[in-house]
């Protein structure tokens, strides 16, 4: 049987969402899908906290000043099961396309805790993978619990086996690896529209493109890979709301150097020009036949390696606060009258009927 290289056309969009409005973003990323299908495009990709956003306010200023923008942003982090993943999901099935989606995602089990996450939506609008990421980069920890490895996972597709990271993520060489041994194709890298980590002009200020362009080259020469690359834009109105007329805080915006957008094949070559600035889609004609040659050279998780030395294990187990246990109750006449919870309740009691008397015996 032959191995199958697809061809397809990566749409990466370097987009801002709506911000702290996870519904109007959602219907924002269905009209960009829609546009990206028409344009031929087989994989659709947003960037890293598309809904509701990216709450850069965590490096601007301090915690005790950011309540009401928490509380915002947690009132707007979806579920997978939500109706705003829902409508991603509903367009990437009327359109015939993969979706790569970033988003902060809420939970049930606590009105205060977030992962920032990431889905792919297959053809069908089936979702094919979550992921959390490991753990939040620097001040997002002030945002975002760590995740698990559930979503560490390569996806086979029609397109060729994809994998995605978030951000920092692909600084971990770990969490590469993982994605390069399960035979990694595609990889998708999002990232936020800016990362300040110092004041504009300081020379170890980080530079949030000319750190992306390092990740995204070494991956895709490491793991032969085709790497999506999509970072966020920052518009006017997510401006006014995190500057809040603090003109510091604008001059800070304004020059910390912001995201870029690129795909790179697996050479670590641009496919096309990367784009920082105003929104727009990045699009790339992609053969997955361009992974085999370099494999030739470096292969890592193939012959250039020594697997009698090197050994790593990934733990897939979800990381959940609680799990239940059915109780064990005991066979015979002894279990009579035991609460469903086994705490020796009376069963009538615990469905919520009248208590009867305990029965007396002896004298």
């Amino acid at each position: 049987m032959s191995v199958p290289y697809p061809k397809f056309k990566a749409a990466a969009c370097h987009v801002a969402p709506v911000f702290l409005d996870s519904a109007a973003s959602a219907e924002k990323a269905d009209a960009l899908i829609g546009e990206a299908a028409r344009a031929g495009a087989g994989l659709v990709v947003f960037p890293e906290g598309y809904m509701p956003g990216f709450p850069l306010w965590a490096a601007l200023r301090a915690p005790i000043h950011n309540h009401d923008l928490f509380k915002r942003l947690a009132a707007q982090s979806v579920r997978l099961d939500g109706p705003e993943i829902g409508l991603v999901r509903d367009a990437a099935r009327r359109h015939g396309v993969l979706v790569s989606l970033g988003f902060s995602e809420s939970t049930e089990a606590s009105v205060g805790c977030l992962w920032n996450a990431n889905v792919l939506i297959g053809r069908d609008g089936a979702i094919l993978n979550h992921h959390r990421k490991l753990v939040p980069t620097f001040y997002e920890k002030l945002i975002w619990a760590n995740g698990d490895a559930r979503g560490l996972r390569v996806t086979p597709t029609e397109i060729g086996r994809v994998g995605m990271l978030i951000c920092g993520e692909n600084t971990n060489p770990l969490a590469r690896y993982a994605l390069m041994a399960q035979g990694e194709q595609v990889h998708i890298s999002t990232y936020p529209p800016a990362w300040p980590t110092r004041p504009p002009g300081e020379s170890a200020a980080y530079d949030l493109a000319r750190a992306i362009e390092i990740r995204a080259g070494a991956h895709a020469f490491e793991a032969k890979v085709f790497n999506i690359v999509c970072s966020a834009v920052l518009d006017g109105a997510a401006r006014a709301i995190l500057c809040n007329g603090d003109a510091a805080i604008a001059d800070i915006v304004e020059r910390t150097p912001a995201g870029v957008s690129m795909v790179l094949d697996p050479t670590g070559a641009h496919l096309v020009a990367p784009h920082q600035g105003d929104e727009t889609i990045v699009y790339a004609e992609i053969d997955v036949a361009a992974c085999v040659e370099p494999k030739q050279f470096h292969d890592v998780v193939g012959y250039y390696n020594r697997f009698d030395i090197f050994r790593l294990t990934v733990d897939r187990a979800p990381r959940e606060p609680i799990s239940f246990e059915a109780a064990v109750r005991p066979a015979g006449p002894a279990a009579e009258g035991e609460g469903a919870e086994g705490f020796g309740l009376d069963a009538a009691a615990h469905r919520g009927e009248p208590a009867q008397a305990p029965r007396r015996t002896g004298h």
